[in-house]
């Protein structure tokens, strides 16, 4: 009676075109609904098909170089995330600075998630201020959501002790640099974020 040759290298090729159908990324949690073993990802891993981003979080490793790892790695461990402040300007071209973490937003009643690597700074905000201002980018075939340039400015004069007032003034002359700037818009943020009155006198200096 005839037998399958090599069930277990079947199971490899299965799992590499599932991933193949994901963009190359996935979460084990992912991983496993797709009917993937535990012991197959960490075969595929240990022979060097696959790449570990992080905990539960694997790539295969012949795909194109990630141009935003840390963002990506991210945006598949904490999807209700929203990337903020330095990591959101630097994305948008506001500033001179190069994050060494990722500046995350988090609804306030959620927990601040427990991520190995890359190093995430948590922020917990309130339900308006959250949800205000978010922008969906597609960033090495995965989703990634970020807040818009306008609710940004607004939210590094409110984090002004945190991220520095220097940085925020910054961030107003590359806006006005870009010269696509939305006064209105970076109002209406900032009254959400309870900052009209600090950021108006900028905004009437710098633009």
């Amino acid at each position: 009676m005839a037998t399958s040759a090599n069930p277990h290298g079947k199971l490899r090729c299965r799992a590499e075109q599932a991933f193949r159908k994901r963009g190359g990324i996935m979460r084990m949690a992912d991983a496993l609904r797709a009917g993937i073993h535990r012991r197959t990802l960490y075969s595929l891993r240990d022979t060097g098909v696959l790449e570990q981003l992080g905990r539960g979080l694997f790539r295969l490793t012949d795909g194109p170089p990630l141009s935003h790892a840390d963002l990506v790695t991210v945006a598949h461990r904490v999807p209700q995330g929203v990337v903020c402040l330095v990591s959101a300007l630097a994305y948008h071209e506001l500033t001179t600075q190069v994050p060494h973490e990722v500046y995350l937003a988090i609804p306030r009643d959620k927990e601040p998630p427990r991520l190995e690597y890359p190093p995430v700074r948590v922020f917990r905000v309130g339900e308006r201020a959250f949800t205000e201002g978010i922008e969906t980018h597609t960033l090495d075939d995965t989703s990634v959501t970020i807040y818009s340039r306008e609710k940004t400015l607004a939210d590094c004069f409110k984090y002004r002790n945190v991220v520095g007032l220097d940085t925020a003034l910054e961030a107003l002359r590359c806006y006005r640099a870009q010269a696509r700037v939305d006064v209105d818009s970076v109002l209406r943020h900032a009254r959400t974020c309870r900052v009209e009155k600090v950021i108006r006198p900028y905004l009437e200096a710098i633009l």
